[in-house]
């Protein structure tokens, strides 16, 4: 007996795989989508709280995250769709538009801190850059309250770019975060050169983390190593009081994740600021 896989397998040479013909229509549909989202600008962010890790765990600041609307009006998260367009010229527009949009919440919210998702592809992209220095020329201190986060595997894509980007925007305030820290990409050669003042935690070392004396001890040699470097130290995907209980035993800095707050497009300052225009 054949199983479905076998069959495919055993199918000659130059026709297409059904699994990955479905594939492939999967990914030609959710361009299709999102190009058309980026064609009518239905792209918005959603806001999700970073807090201290002591208690009251206060606001530190909030997370911009790129969401796109659907031909339903449906709101997509960007892991349904940045992976099949991070690549793509898309993806620098998607970093585009995120960028005006935290730029222009950050404009609206004299006392809001935020922090924007890019890739390292993006520092190339003219209209990123003119983006940035355009909102910068406007006002000069609103970087800083701006973070820029890039991912681990983003960014020792093209360490040497990176660094000289950092480099570059440092005198304008502005902070960078090295997201998802520990997923592997990092060297620490390029670690020691980069500039960045924050590290995110991967969420693998953090979802049930009191239970887990492996990655008890992976988590604490990441902490370790960033505290080496004097780095704030925020962990990501806390959703279990549990684990929010042992990060805070190791004197990690910050915590986001659905046990504080799930990203919305509504946020609490936004709801503040519209009731007192109303006043």
């Amino acid at each position: 007996m054949y199983s479905p896989r076998t069959r495919w397998a055993d199918q000659p040479e130059g026709s297409e795989n059904p699994l990955n013909a479905a594939l492939a229509a999967r990914d030609r549909s959710t361009i299709d989508m999102v190009t058309e989202a980026v064609r009518h600008k239905q792209c918005l962010l959603a806001f999700q709280p970073v807090v201290q890790a002591r208690a009251p765990h206060n606001v530190a600041f909030y997370e911009g995250l790129i969401r796109i609307l659907d031909e339903t009006g449906r709101v997509i998260p960007a892991r349904d769709f940045m992976p099949v367009v991070e690549n793509t010229e898309l993806g620098r527009e998607i970093d585009c538009l995120a960028l005006e949009a935290g730029l222009q919440a950050l404009a609206e919210n004299p006392t809001l801190r935020l922090s924007i998702n890019m890739s390292a592809r993006s520092i190339g992209y003219s209209r990123w850059m003119q983006t940035l220095n355009r909102a910068l020329n406007l006002d000069n201190r609103i970087g800083e309250r701006l973070t820029l986060e890039i991912a681990e595997s983003s960014a020792m894509m093209v360490p040497e770019l990176v660094i000289d980007f950092m480099d570059r925007l440092q005198g304008n305030g502005i902070a960078f975060a090295l997201d998802d820290f520990g997923s592997g990409a990092i060297n620490i050669r390029h670690f020691r050169d980069f500039f960045f003042d924050a590290v995110k935690i991967d969420g693998q070392y953090v979802r049930g983390v009191h239970r887990d004396y492996d990655t008890q001890a992976a988590l604490r040699a990441l902490v370790a190593m960033a505290r080496e470097f004097e780095m704030l130290i925020i962990a990501e995907s806390v959703e279990a009081s549990e684990d929010a209980e042992y990060l805070m035993s190791l004197g990690i800095d910050c915590m986001q994740g659905y046990l504080f707050g799930a990203p919305t497009i509504r946020p609490d300052w936004a709801d503040e600021d519209s009731q007192a225009a109303a006043g």
